[in-house]
């Protein structure tokens, strides 16, 4: 019998009720799981717009195809974040082919996602944009300190990649980033974002409401470390038994899909166009 403390048992149980009450849906048709990729797909680049997390041209959110493993959904290249709707995704296989919808699709999405998700099969979302934070903080690269419990939930889930040389159009660069998220790590969600340096911050999960969810928490943290550094005052740094203890409660899976759904619920009510 694995024995756990009072504290620990009513954790469990409140997470558990929870998540009796909120679930992540479960399909048997994959054209409904598709549809809802999709939906929250188009809403994620709302969000992203909504919180001023883009620049220009750059930036991509991917969702992996549930009947097609080896074909994801991405942006089209120049459609606006903040007038997306599912009806202008675009799918994409292995080969970079747009096999669904008429628009291009940038090359460093292609690059970048294609090699995520076909290093790592239980990525169902990978998100990436020019963040105003996220931008320096990758030239520092370092990882964000677990100063609070918003930055445990990437205690050892963290990664930094060097060697910046360019726009990410070449395979190779995105193998680079795909073998990345395949790091071993003890932290049981994994590797969830990696720190490209002197380019930003890509996250992943297994839905796109963790993905997303997590690119904007990452971006948040990024302000958060510089802004307290900028202090110049020493600050605490959590220690390693309670950052990982507090990872496992703040950045599974489940905390980082949850953690996506009062967003989703802001942008369709507001903007319904967004299901179009």
């Amino acid at each position: 019998m694995t024995e756990t403390t009072p504290g620990a048992a009513r954790d469990d149980d409140a997470v558990a009720r929870t998540m009796r009450l909120m679930a992540p849906p479960r399909f048997e048709d994959p054209a409904e799981e598709r549809r809802h990729r999709l939906e929250r797909l188009a809403v994620g680049f709302r969000v992203l717009a909504r919180r001023g997390l883009t620049t220009g041209i750059a930036g991509h959110i991917s969702a992996r195809d549930p009947e097609h493993p080896d074909r994801f959904w991405v942006n089209p290249l120049a459609r606006p974040f903040s007038l997306m709707r599912v009806g202008d995704l675009v799918q994409v296989d292995a080969d970079g082919t747009v096999v669904e919808g008429d628009a291009v699709v940038n090359a460093a999405a292609f690059a970048i996602h294609s090699r995520i998700h076909l290093a790592n099969p239980d990525v169902v979302s990978a998100c990436h944009s020019h963040a105003p934070w996220g931008r320096p903080w990758s030239a520092t690269g370092r990882l964000v300190e677990p100063t609070s419990q918003d930055a445990c939930a990437f205690f050892g889930a963290q990664t930094v990649i060097p060697g910046f040389s360019g726009v990410v159009l070449g395979l190779d660069v995105g193998d680079q980033i795909g073998a990345a998220f395949a790091e071993p790590t003890a932290n049981p969600s994994g590797i969830t974002v990696a720190v490209h340096m002197n380019h930003g911050h890509i996250t992943v999960g297994r839905s796109v409401d963790a993905a997303v969810h997590r690119f904007v928490l990452f971006e948040q943290l990024c302000e958060s470390q510089m802004r307290l550094e900028a202090t110049g005052k020493p600050y605490v740094v959590l220690d390693e038994d309670t950052a990982a203890a507090t990872a496992i409660q703040t950045g599974s899976e489940y905390a980082s899909w949850i953690g996506f759904q009062g967003a989703y619920e802001e942008i369709v009510s507001r903007e319904p166009d967004v299901l179009d």
